[in-house]
């Protein structure tokens, strides 16, 4: 047929033709979009089974999902029989969203038309979506993603592949961040302060402070640090090897992924930033604070931020400060050091050591010094009546923390040194009504549970198979206790309405952090290696929100190949393996544990046919 023919017949088929598209892609808007309720963000679904690549059965041994069987016919809980139907397959999140993180993603707060103040950083801090706009479909990885490189060999160099941003790179190049080197990425263990590495950095804080051997765990009395404005994380990392747990904190800010970069090494970290709520970490939690050039305006709003540090620092505690104001003679920072100065006079914290570019303030270990100011100095003492250890969408206040009667008599936090202090009954313990005695046995139930645990998953696992572990409802953090002599660390979460256990964690050495699973945790994808979920699904249920939202967000947190470990009533267990097939997991074991059932899952690796490349 020539170019430019003028055939009536060829018109007519080439309309219907068109007709026929428009009407197709028009069907596809309608239902495909429906997929992810109202969001505009034009994201398309994969489907299992059609454009899926799936590599779960060379990595685990494993036959196919089993898509011949019919999983849907019994359902966890009552209600409308729509509601009962157990979908086959999850779609897939477009590629784009291989790095959601529902709570903290700032398209949601373009599209909401959110009127926050960014000079407060409200913009960094949690804001999750309404009901209609959740994503319930499951985040793909990465192109190319692989397995990752093991603790501790994680600590110095992860695969390129699984988080591809490389600006980080090239923008601290000068303060050995970290380095592109092949297929992967390497850190040399530098920092914004410490170019030449954190251990040297590390040693010269301890010998500031005079402790013996210069290592700054003081022979286990400081155990644990919060890192604010941590970066990719090298200085909690390196604090490891003297026994002491670091909480990395950073917004997910211009500097993108380095929380993400701190956990894929095998570090622990969270996403938060100092704004305008509180941290979701108990009052006199930390004996160090640090920060490393974090350009935080420490002057702002009356010191909040400061305050907020004092909050959770314990008596006596530390604040490790690297910056320009500590040493610079310009006018500028003559100023702010100057202003600094007088403010945490004020706050009755004097200075330990000064040297070089670093300045070493400690917290007091009485209320003597805040009783003997003057009247009406500024900031206040916080009203007796406030809990200091509510943090959950709580706003930070412009006051002091005093100390109880109790601990302003024991003239410390009273706590024994690291690794005594794991299993020492916590002094807070008769805040909550327990007895020395319940706390003993509930350390040797959870060693019992976890020896069981490990057992069921011995043919799956190495000594390095698992380490960046969440107990997801934590209570007292007997669950981390019993896993002391394996090379893991384990984010301790207490659930917002229940009992406040958290001080009783970081008593005992441990770290955690406060947290609601109707929403979403404040962490990037595929960031543990285990999950335990000890009746976390049931309580959901309690509460109205769905369990079937809280499984896709266990896989959005989960590593390919990691694993859960729920701990629940049978019905609820019944309910989780309905969705096996559609979260791409497989059950590995059964077991019937008092009145309970714990089954433990695997997550397969997957990737979708437009990331897949060839893994090793």
């Amino acid at each position: 047929m020539s170019r430019g023919r003028t055939d009536g017949s060829q018109k007519k088929r080439l309309v219907a033709s068109i007709c026929a598209v428009t009407i197709f892609i028009g069907f596809l808007y309608v239902y495909g979009g429906s997929i992810f309720g109202s969001q505009n963000s034009g994201s398309s679904a994969l489907e299992y089974g059609k454009t899926l690549r799936k590599l779960g059965s060379s990595y685990l041994g494993a036959d196919d999902d089993n898509d011949g069987k019919d999983e849907s016919s019994s359902s966890f809980g009552q209600g409308d029989e729509e509601d009962n139907i157990v979908p086959k397959s999850f779609p897939v999140c477009d590629d784009r969203h291989s790095e959601l993180i529902p709570c903290l993603d700032r398209h949601l707060i373009y599209q909401l038309r959110m009127k926050l103040d960014l000079s407060l950083m409200e913009h960094y801090e949690r804001h999750c979506p309404p009901a209609e706009r959740r994503y319930n479909c499951l985040i793909p990885p990465p192109a190319g993603y692989k397995v990752p490189v093991k603790w501790p060999k994680s600590r110095d160099e992860v695969w390129k592949a699984n988080i591809p941003h490389t600006h980080l790179a090239h923008e601290k190049s000068d303060q050995n961040w970290m380095v592109e080197k092949g297929e992967k990425i390497v850190f040399p263990g530098g920092g914004t302060h410490f170019h030449y590495g954190a251990d040297k950095y590390i040693a010269s804080m301890a010998n500031m402070l005079n402790f013996s051997n210069n290592n700054l765990n003081n022979e286990g009395k400081l155990r644990t640090v919060l890192d604010v404005g941590c970066g990719v994380a090298s200085f909690g990392g390196y604090l490891l090897s003297s026994d002491i747990i670091t909480m990395s904190l950073a917004p997910n800010d211009v500097h993108q992924n380095q929380i993400q970069f701190a956990l894929e090494r095998g570090i622990p970290a969270y996403l938060g930033v100092l704004g305008t709520k509180r941290l979701p970490y108990p009052s006199r939690s930390f004996e160090l604070a640090h920060c490393s050039r974090c350009r935080i305006d420490w002057l702002q709003r009356d010191g909040i931020l400061l305050l907020e540090l004092d909050r959770v620092l314990r008596p006596g505690g530390y604040f490790a400060y690297s910056s320009p104001e500590a040493y610079a003679q310009d006018e500028e920072n003559l100023r702010i050091w100057k202003e600094m100065s007088d403010l945490v006079g004020r706050m009755c914290w004097r200075i330990a050591s000064k040297k070089d570019q670093t300045v070493i303030w400690q917290k007091p270990l009485t209320n003597q010094c805040y009783k003997e100011r003057e009247p009406g100095t500024r900031p206040p003492l916080c009203q007796s009546d406030a809990d200091p250890d509510a943090v959950w969408g709580v706003n930070m206040e412009v006051c002091i923390t005093p100390y109880s009667d109790h601990d302003n008599k024991a003239k410390g936090s009273g706590l024994a040194p690291w690794p005594a202090r794991l299993t020492s009954p916590p002094p807070r313990l008769a805040d909550f009504g327990y007895s020395n005695e319940m706390f003993e046995k509930d350390n040797e139930q959870w060693r019992e549970r976890v020896d069981k645990y490990w057992s069921l998953m011995s043919q799956k696992i190495k000594s390095n198979t698992i380490r960046n572990i969440m107990d997801m409802k934590a209570n007292m953090g007997s669950f981390a206790a019993a896993l002391k002599d394996k090379d893991v660390w384990v984010m301790n979460v207490v659930p917002q309405d229940g009992p406040n256990s958290l001080k009783l964690i970081y008593d005992r050495g441990l770290i955690g952090a406060t947290h609601d699973w109707c929403e979403a945790f404040s962490t990037y994808p595929r960031t543990y290696d285990l999950l335990h979920a000890w009746s976390v699904l049931s309580d959901v249920a309690k509460k109205d929100c769905s369990p079937e939202d809280l499984l896709i967000e266990m896989d959005r947190i989960l590593r390919p190949t990691g694993f859960i470990i729920i701990r629940d009533k049978q019905p609820m267990i019944d309910f989780v393996k309905k969705y096996l097939t559609a979260l791409h997991w497989e059950a590995v074991a059964t077991a019937d544990d008092d009145d309970e059932v714990v089954f433990i899952i695997q997550k397969k690796l997957w990737l979708t046919s437009g990331s897949f490349r060839e893994t090793e």
